[in-house]
């Protein structure tokens, strides 16, 4: 059914209710269900926890993970899936998402999120994609449209500016507009616009001194009259601080359950008058449209075809496990090659984060076990380490003798290493980005034993890698979902070609991060004094050394880029061409990125990536690649003018294997917009004279006093232009230094005349 005719339906349905009834919608039935009015032909619906799997809790009710699920497919978590760059991939995990969802009558899939990772140290960041908006936004909306293309909703998350876990209930993120709408809710807007989710879930902070759940700025002027949102805003569980407000705000659907209180709450506003009954009609609408969506939407049959999504999930596995690092092509191991495999992590793999994100997996892969199954020679396993909290001292040094013994006798030693679920999890944030000291001190042993030693990380943010000049080989294979140990295998032998890419960098020290002087905040408040320069924005414009840069990863093959060309078609759009050929002896595929920059009359970073595209190339094969930079990515916030500009000028554009591996540059000129603000007595002179309109006509007018100001000084140095001089000056103020020949009220009329030939 169209979604025009189930919008007049359930809004025809609610307009017959009472406002008991249609108060009664907008809140939660139970822990994970809406409310349903039978008379109405309204059903009841679920919401359930799915960034990266269905978590449909079986019997108690819990938000943390904590209660049992039924079994489910844990595909990799948006930290693996995410540097993956790969949007068709995304759109086949969504729809298995949607497809196990739909089998357990789950209307709405509560993910993916979308926020940035502003400090490596947020404890959720496991569940978010990237440092930068762009990948954020088109991978989230990939994941979008598979869920929703098998008739399941999701619910875009956390709206907005949710970058840490710290007092994330009460803490206010404070945010200039220009970080806010260039960072932070970009990702958000390419979700809503492209992928249009059926529902987006407000976070649980303030914004800029206000509930996110109760923000009208956000949820009703950002959201639905500039991006045109039409879908239901529903609350995270527990985020409401006050029902009525958030109505209002735009809030439709709190959950979960008050057990009746707040829609009493709502009635007793309405019936007093303080709150007009349209808001109620417009959420119960809303909450209706789902509710008869679901209902019309025909269903997918069980059983699960757990082998087939446990497939997809190996798939997706291998396509996010970045490699970082392989000198003398230490890896793909050859199946004849004697291993050491180091590491409590490879028995006991950890494939996600905690909290409510997490899933009973159908099945549960070990990279111990995805070796021996290849290797044709001997694989001998040792510990290494505890996965204890305070492993006693006497076990930590047998343990480690065991591994340089293991690492000794053979060929190559492969060590996992990683941070135990402890260390990172939804609710707190972590205190540092270093691998436990007993891991580190292991490494070293091993390498001293055995040079040819390849690392493989399980974290669900990045780690320092202190290491990382002295190991030959290292995989980041984040935390990748059930068949994650059967994928590193498979990357380790080369059955998959690595071809992931960092979406967020690894710095050296924790200090040299952005974010690190300005998190978690203090008082109730976290101030983004980093402004735009998040992630690999900051890390280039203070020219910091980095262990591996935003986008990197390699491959078993090798990529050669042609020139690049760039042109702006009719839409406005700049098209970038490349040609890519893929120069060694094995199929890859390559992350091709697109950064660009601009000599701006703003604060802008060095390079921001616009666009990437994935590539799949056999031995010897090139392609020419595609990449879209649509016009509205170009534009920056205008602070004054309180909308988006695209600023006119020469575009650098740069193609690139990663963010400091800039293959080919070009230009492209691109026509800006017009912006022509109102001249006041506090516009200072520069503003006033780059005005195209009322610039000419003030500069002519003021040409005399000029020049007498010019020639008025004795003590004026040689060269000192007085215009650059006086450029700061408010115009209103022009006449103290006019020696009284230019009168407030000349000004005045002269402010009138430019305005009135701009109007």
């Amino acid at each position: 059914m169209p979604e025009s005719t189930i919008g007049n339906a359930a809004a025809a349905s609610v307009a017959d209710l009472t406002l008991e009834e249609k108060a009664s919608l907008t809140s939660g039935a139970s822990f994970w269900t809406t409310k349903a009015v039978d008379r109405a032909g309204i059903p009841a619906v679920m919401l359930t926890d799915g960034p990266h799997g269905l978590r449909k809790q079986r019997g108690s009710s819990d938000h943390l993970g904590l209660g049992d699920s039924v079994p489910a497919t844990c595909f990799p978590p948006a930290v693996g899936l995410g540097s993956s760059w790969d949007t068709e991939l995304a759109h086949r995990v969504g729809e298995a998402l949607g497809v196990e969802s739909s089998i357990e009558d789950v209307a709405v899939s509560l993910g993916p999120g979308a926020n940035i990772k502003r400090s490596p140290l947020c404890g959720r960041n496991f569940e978010y994609i990237s440092e930068d908006p762009i990948v954020s936004g088109v991978m989230a909306a990939a994941l979008v449209q598979g869920t929703q293309s098998t008739g399941v909703g999701t619910s875009l998350k956390h709206f907005a500016a949710n970058n840490q876990e710290h007092d994330r209930m009460r803490s206010s993120s404070d945010v200039d507009p220009r970080p806010l709408r260039e960072i932070y809710l970009r990702s958000f807007q390419r979700v809503v616009q492209d992928a249009r989710p059926y529902t987006l879930m407000c976070s649980y902070n303030r914004v800029n001194g206000v509930f996110a759940s109760e923000n009208p700025f956000l949820l009703t002027r950002v959201l639905r009259e500039e991006w045109g949102f039409n879908g239901l805003v529903v609350s995270d569980w527990g985020a409401v601080n006050d029902r009525v407000s958030a109505l209002a705000a735009g809030l439709d659907l709190e959950m979960p359950s008050s057990g009746g209180t707040t829609d009493a709450q709502i009635v007793a506003a309405v019936r007093e008058g303080s709150l007009d009954e349209s808001f109620v009609d417009a959420s119960a609408a809303r909450v209706a449209t789902l509710a008869k969506r679901w209902q019309d939407t025909p269903k997918i049959a069980g059983p699960l075809d757990v082998d087939a999504h446990h497939a997809l999930a190996r798939e997706a596995a291998g396509r996010s496990i970045v490699l970082l690092k392989n000198d003398g092509d230490l890896l793909p191991l050859a199946a004849e090659t004697t291993v050491a495999v180091i590491g409590a992590f490879a028995k006991n793999p950890r494939y996600q984060g905690a909290g409510s994100s997490m899933i009973n997996p159908t099945r549960l892969d070990s990279a111990l076990e995805g070796i021996s199954a290849v290797s044709t020679a001997a694989v001998t396993y040792a510990a290494g380490f505890s996965l204890a909290e305070a492993a006693p001292a006497e076990e930590t040094a047998a343990l480690r003798k065991e591994a340089v013994a293991a690492a000794a006798d053979a060929e190559v030693a492969v060590v996992f290493l990683g941070l135990p679920a402890r260390l990172e999890s939804e609710g707190y944030d972590r205190e540092n980005i270093d691998l436990p000291a007993e891991q580190l001190k292991l490494l070293d042993a091993v390498l001293e034993a055995n040079p040819r030693t390849a690392v493989v990380l399980s974290n669900g943010s990045v780690v320092a890698l202190p290491f990382a000049g002295r190991v030959p080989a290292i995989l980041e294979a984040w935390l990748l979902g059930q068949a994650g140990g059967s994928a590193t295998a498979d990357v380790l032998y080369g059955a998959v070609n690595p071809s992931a890419k960092l979406t967020e960098t690894i710095p050296v020290r924790l200090e040299d991060s952005p974010a690190f002087l300005n998190f978690p905040g203090e008082d109730g408040h976290v101030r983004y004094g980093e402004g735009l320069f998040v992630g690999y924005r900051w890390y280039d414009a203070r020219q910091l050394e980095v262990t591996f840069p935003f986008g990197h990863g390699l491959s078993y093959t090798t990529f050669e880029y042609g020139d690049a060309t760039a042109s702006v078609n009719e839409a406005g759009d700049v098209e970038v061409r490349v040609t890519v050929t893929n120069t060694g002896d094995r199929a890859g595929r390559e992350a091709v990125q697109a950064y660009t920059g601009l000599v701006s009359e703003v604060q802008r970073p060095e390079r921001e990536l616009k666009a990437f595209a994935m590539v799949a190339l056999e031995p010897g094969e090139s392609r020419e690649v595609l990449l879209s930079i649509r016009a509205a990515d170009l534009a920056y916030w205008h602070v004054r003018a309180d909308r988006w500009v695209v600023e006119g000028g020469t575009y650098t554009v740069q193609v690139a294997a990663s963010s400091r591996d800039i293959r080919s540059t070009t230009t492209v000129d691109v026509k800006g917009d017009t912006v022509l603000m109102p001249l006041t007595r506090e516009s200072s002179l520069a503003e006033v004279f780059a005005h195209p309109v009322a610039g000419p006509i003030i500069r002519q007018a003021m040409a005399p006093i000029m020049s007498a100001m010019d020639g008025s000084s004795s003590v004026m140095p040689e060269g000192v232009e007085m215009e650059k001089m006086m450029g700061s000056f408010p115009i209103g103020r022009i006449g103290m230094m006019a020696g009284g020949d230019f009168s407030p009220e000349q000004v005045d009329r002269l402010l009138e005349m430019a305005n009135s030939a701009t109007a």
